[in-house]
């Protein structure tokens, strides 16, 4: 039986990071006939109770992502904890890895939108995601857009070598009716929602600008957080709403009259899959990844404050029901077979 060794340190994360990493690691665990070490930053982390399975064991690696005691020592623990093979639900793999590799490269947007990010760090960032997926037995992309990103920046070889395995959602995320949770924010159904970061490639600001001079009554409703929250410029009927619980979020999206996003560029986006499993429309830029999850009846517009004030006057009104592909459990599955390719290849 093989010993898999699974990079967790992201799993704590409340954002789409962490859902992926939390989703796809209980269910590799929970179906898979292998055994598995889980890196962790923290032995006590929730999701680890709620894995139903007794085939792993958890080894602490509290070293930052990004930083050079990552580069000096999780090699070690890995090395020690005689793992045979090293996945990562993210490109973060340390330069000298000392076992095969599979990695999840959700997108390439620091390549694009390197936001602030020092001259040194954005150096290192393309040194490390390079290492990653040259050295890589395998590489799971969670869109077209991806693979075609990797591709086109990293060369044709890397098409040979990548699956595309599409993101899930949860299964809370349904149509739900929970006035408790909009008493608590005061809110009335038939608001316009985005739920993401306040990244310089989300338009956050362009969101809120066109909302300003669209006229529409209906308020604006913003699930975020991050340092970029702090400099968006506010106007009436906006609201931004900080430290939103997960268990909170079906009731914000199903109480929404509509779903909208200015995003410039996403490797996948979660939020638009989970808008949808709540019955939600959808208000899309025509861009990156969006088009693949955003369904047939999403309002799919160009990428400007114009087109954004025409959506918000003139809202979609149907959603597309959800196809079953977008599954963790079979996505998991898709990466268990790839893996063990991988192992005994």
């Amino acid at each position: 039986m093989a010993l898999i060794g699974i990079d967790c340190r992201f799993a704590s994360l409340s954002v789409g990071l962490g859902t992926y990493t939390r989703n796809i690691v209980s269910n590799l665990v929970s179906t898979s006939q292998d055994s598995f070490v889980l890196f962790v930053r923290s032995v006590d982390e929730q999701w680890l109770n709620e894995i139903n399975s007794k085939n792993f064991e958890v080894h602490l690696a509290n070293f930052p992502h990004y930083s050079v005691k990552e580069q000096l020592f999780f090699p070690k623990i890995i090395r020690k904890s005689t793992a045979e093979l090293l996945y990562s639900p993210h490109f973060n793999i340390p330069l000298f890895c000392p076992v095969k590799t599979v990695i999840t490269v959700h997108d390439l947007i620091l390549h694009r939108y390197p936001n602030a990010a020092s001259f040194i760090k954005r150096l290192a960032y393309r040194l490390v995601f390079k290492n990653a997926v040259t050295n890589a037995k395998h590489i799971i992309a969670v869109s077209n857009f991806t693979q075609r990103e990797l591709v086109s920046l990293y060369g044709e070889l890397l098409s040979d070598k990548t699956t595309v395995v599409t993101e899930g959602f949860d299964a809370s995320f349904v149509p739900t009716s929970n006035s408790t949770v909009l008493d608590f924010y005061d809110l009335k159904p038939g608001y316009f929602l985005y739920v993401g970061t306040a990244k310089q490639h989300k338009n956050v600001q362009m969101l809120i600008d066109a909302y300003a001079k669209s006229g529409v009554s209906e308020p604006l409703i913003i699930v975020s957080n991050g340092k970029e929250v702090d400099q968006l410029q506010m106007c009436d009927g906006v609201r931004i709403l900080l430290g939103v619980d997960n268990d909170e979020l079906p009731a914000l999206y199903s109480a929404a009259g509509c779903f909208v996003t200015a995003s410039a560029y996403e490797g996948f986006c979660l939020p638009i899959l989970e808008a949808r499993a709540c019955g939600r429309p959808v208000i899309a830029s025509d861009v990156s990844a969006i088009p693949e999850i955003a369904g047939e009846h999403a309002l799919l517009i160009g990428l400007s404050e114009e087109h954004l004030i025409s959506a918000f006057k003139d809202p979609p009104t149907v959603c597309d029901p959800l196809e079953g592909k977008h599954d963790w459990a079979i996505s998991a599955k898709i990466i268990s077979d790839i893996l063990k390719d991988v192992l005994h290849g």
